[in-house]
This record gives structure tokens, C-alpha cells and sequence, in this order.
């Protein structure tokens, strides 16, 4: 029998008073009961509306069904067609813009929660003894991938799937990308990752990893010398971007970057780190995006009392309503229409507090939200020892600044067409390095686009 029921299925979560003190998940998943229960919330449209708010194009649909007849096997064959990231992408994607926005479901209650499913049936295939896969017949070609992010993964996972001899080029010490160094492990957990991408080296493909490409090797030497007949550039958009207002060199200012990398891929909130960082005993995060509640939300587990400072308002918050409700419970404080001027410093050169002006909104700029402007003499301190900010990142320049004939955008970003190529021939680029910070998902729909492109091109050599 169908599940007419308005309200999808709660997720389990750990209380929000023991979370915010540990790394450990905080989602807990649906048991096969939940998800049974809801995939018969799905009406199985014929004209599969939710797929085409997929970038990767899942049949939503078709895996529900499987999921509600509890062919958990089976289901997951269907999402893995399209994906090579399931379990990532079931907890990391915005599914509430994307596939559940288009959802029959939500026109009178709650959508499908089509991500809650995604992330059970990767789980439930995970938990599964390992069969080894059918590694694909070479095809004779090599293609190198740089960057083992997201889109890097994707584009691998496909190339290596038609034959071709892949090897991903990874600058730091371990493979993932921002999936290993960005988010943090209460909302993916770094096991998964790795899980992933060992079956990707399952399927043949080679990691290499402390490999600088533009600094231990040029894309001019992989294609010239080292007979990589394709490339695509999938480096991500990791320098960040700074106010450039008085105090922003004292101690105690961080990028976003930097303090979540330290934390997820160096442990550093583990007794005896060898990189220990602090958060103070108060923290501000300036940025109101994803990564600015992951900052906050792990100031939080480190000790601190933690503010978020946003220069609109809640309705203008680029982060997902979940983490922003996540970061909530958790005991965060918002502070909206307040932008930074000033970070005051002690006699010794740490951070003291954060100066700033108060705000309101006005016409919309650019971006189509309202503009803040300052309200005149309206200015706030907030006492903080810490400060971490958070408002975006740009590609790192060293490839472009070391390879011949590629083109980019002034603001950093590679030029590339919608197959993802370049100004350089059998160069293709995708995700962040092309558009700037944008979300998981997206950046693997780009590393499959380009990967079929990659294999269009092969084959007319």
C-alpha cells in the first residue's frame, strides 16, 4: 500500500546537547523499516520531474521502487549508473533545491526525502560483504585527473569505467578533496570518503597523492612526457578570500580554510595533535554560507561560545536550512545585518574582539538579494579570542600560472565550454576550479560532462 502521509520520515540525530560536544555523525540514518516506509511516499510520475533537478541525472524513481520492494541491492545498481559518490552525495547535496524541490510530494506537504534514501542505500551496500568489481577491458589511453575532489572522482570513476588508464593527481597527503579537508566528520564521515574512493581504485584507477601539479609537475609535462593523451582540471577553488580590513593579521585569525582543514584532516581537536588549534573560549565566524556553519559548529565541539556574524538577514542565508538549523540547536548565535570593520587587538597581538557596523537592507544588488548598507553610527563589539573567516574562495592560480595556452576568468576561474573544455587542446576542467565555490553535486555533474567529452575526443584520435 502507498504512503499518503504529508510528512516524510524524521531522520534520527544525535540530541543536540550531546552533538555539540563531539565529531561523531550527527545524522544517524533510516533503519529499513523508515526507508521501506518512506520510498511508498513516492508516486513513481512518469515524467520523473525529481530527476531533472538531479545533476547527475539519478532515476529517482526507479531506485524508490526498489528501495520500497526492499531490493536494496538492486537499488543501489540503478543510483551508481549515474553516481560514483552515493553515500556523499546522500548526505552532502542540497537535495532540498535540486531533486526534492521538484518533488509531486511537496506540492501539499513534505517532498520525498529522496536524499535520506540515497544516503540508506549506500549505507546498507556498504555494510555488505565486498564482492570485487569487473574491472573494464583498457581501452589503450590514459587520461590524468587533477584534484581528487568531487568532480576530480566523478570524471575518474567514468573514464575508468570505458577503459581508460587513469591516474588522479591529489596536492595533499590524502584523497578527497574538500570531502576530506572541508567538511567536517559530524556530517561526513571521513571513513565514507575513503570507502568511495577505494572503489574507485577498485576499478583500476591509480591515486597519487603529495603531488603539486604546476609545482612537482607541469600539465605540459604530463601530456608532453608522460603520455597522458587527455587532461582535466579539477583543483577546486582552495584560496581564500579575506576582508582586507585593519586586525585580519593578528593572532587568532583564520581562514575557514585553514581551520577546517586542520581539524578534518589533521585532527588537530584530538588530545596530543601535533597540529593542535584552538578556538578560544569565544569564537566569531564571519559568512553565512555552508562552511561558515561548519566552522562555527566545530568551534563549538572545540569549547567555545560561538557567534556567526552575517551582514543580511536569515532569509538571505546561503547555507542550507538544515545546517543553519543544525547549528541552531547546537547553541550558535546569529548576529544578522552586523558586518565586520575591525578586528581589535590585545596589548600582545591576539584578537580582543571584532568591531562592527550595523546594518539594513535596501534595493537588490547584483546577486538578486537586498543590499546591506550601513546604518550611520550604528556600531557593535563582540568580545572574541578567535576569529574565522568565511566569506568564499577563489582557484588557486599555480596552474594556470604554469601551463601554456589556458585561458581564465580575471577572478581566477578556468574558461571552459559545457563539456567542460578549455582553451587547451584534450584539456577539460570542471567544478570549482571553473565556477567558484558551488556544491558537491555540481561539481560532479561537471567531472561527468566532461568525462563523456574526454571520451569523445579520444575516440576521433
Amino acid at each position: 500500500m502507498p504512503n499518503m502521509s504529508a510528512k516524510r520520515n524524521e531522520m534520527p540525530v544525535q540530541a543536540p546537547d550531546v552533538r555539540n560536544k563531539n565529531f561523531s555523525e550527527v545524522a544517524l540514518g533510516y533503519t529499513e523499516e523508515q526507508a521501506i516506509d518512506e520510498a511508498k511516499r513516492c508516486l513513481n510520475c512518469k515524467n520523473k520531474p525529481c530527476t531533472s533537478g538531479c545533476p547527475v541525472q539519478i532515476d529517482i524513481p526507479a531506485f524508490i521502487a526498489q528501495v520500497a520492494e526492499g531490493n536494496f541491492a538492486e537499488a543501489y545498481k540503478i543510483i551508481t549508473k549515474s553516481s560514483s559518490l552515493p553515500a556523499v552525495c546522500g548526505r552532502v547535496c542540497p537535495q532540498e533545491t535540486q531533486c526534492e524541490s521538484k518533488c509531486v510530494r511537496g506540492i501539499k506537504g513534505e517532498p520525498v526525502a529522496i536524499g535520506r534514501l540515497e544516503r540508506f542505500v549506500a549505507d546498507w551496500h556498504n555494510a555488505q560483504p565486498e564482492a570485487a568489481p569487473e574491472i573494464p577491458a583498457k581501452n589503450g589511453h590514459k587520461a590524468a585527473v587533477i584534484g581528487s575532489g568531487p568532480s576530480g572522482l566523478a570524471c575518474a570513476g567514468d573514464l575508468a569505467k570505458k577503459g581508460y588508464d587513469v591516474t588522479i593527481f591529489e596536492a595533499l597527503h590524502v584523497a578527497g578533496g574538500v570531502l576530506s579537508y572541508g567538511i567536517p566528520e559530524f556530517r561526513l564521515p571521513k571513513s565514507i570518503v575513503q570507502k568511495e574512493i577505494g572503489g574507485l581504485k577498485a576499478l583500476g584507477v591509480n591515486v597519487e597523492t603529495n603531488t603539486v601539479v604546476g609545482k612537482t609537475i607541469s600539465i605540459d609535462e604530463l601530456m608532453k612526457e608522460e603520455g597522458f593523451e587527455t587532461v582535466f582540471i579539477g583543483s577546486g577553488a582552495g584560496l581564500p578570500r579575506f576582508m582586507n580590513i585593519p586586525g585580519e593579521n593578528l593572532n587568532g585569525v583564520y581562514s575557514a580554510n585553514e581551520f577546517l582543514t586542520r581539524i578534518n584532516l589533521m585532527k588537530a581537536y584530538k588530545e596530543g595533535s601535533a597540529t593542535p588549534i584552538k578556538a578560544g573560549s569565544k569564537a566569531v565566524i564571519v559568512g553565512g554560507g555552508n562552511v561558515a556553519m561548519d566552522a562555527a559548529r566545530c568551534a563549538k565541539r572545540l569549547g567555545a561560545e560561538v557567534y556567526i556574524v552575517y551582514r543580511r538577514t536569515e532569509a538571505e542565508l546561503p547555507a542550507r536550512a538544515e545546517e543553519v538549523e543544525h547549528a541552531k540547536e547546537e547553541g550558535i548565535i546569529f548576529k544578522f545585518l552586523t558586518n565586520p570593520v575591525e578586528i581589535q587587538a590585545t596589548d600582545d597581538g591576539w584578537v580582543k574582539s571584532i568591531h562592527c557596523q550595523q546594518m539594513e537592507l535596501s534595493e537588490p544588488d547584483a546577486s538578486g538579494r537586498a543590499k546591506p548598507v550601513p546604518i550611520e553610527g550604528a556600531f557593535i563589539d563582540i568580545e572574541a579570542d578567535c576569529v574565522i573567516m568565511s566569506i568564499g574562495t577563489s582557484p588557486n592560480p599555480l596552474i594556470k600560472s604554469t601551463t601554456s595556452g589556458l585561458d581564465t576568468q580575471k577572478w581566477g576561474g578556468i574558461i571552459a565550454n559545457e563539456d567542460g573544455l578549455t582553451s587547451k587542446e584534450g584539456v577539460y576542467a570542471g567544478g570549482d576550479a571553473v565556477t567558484g565555490a558551488a556544491t558537491v553535486i555540481l561539481a560532479m555533474g561537471a567531472g561527468k560532462k566532461a568525462a563523456a567529452a574526454m571520451d569523445e575526443y579520444m575516440q576521433k584520435k
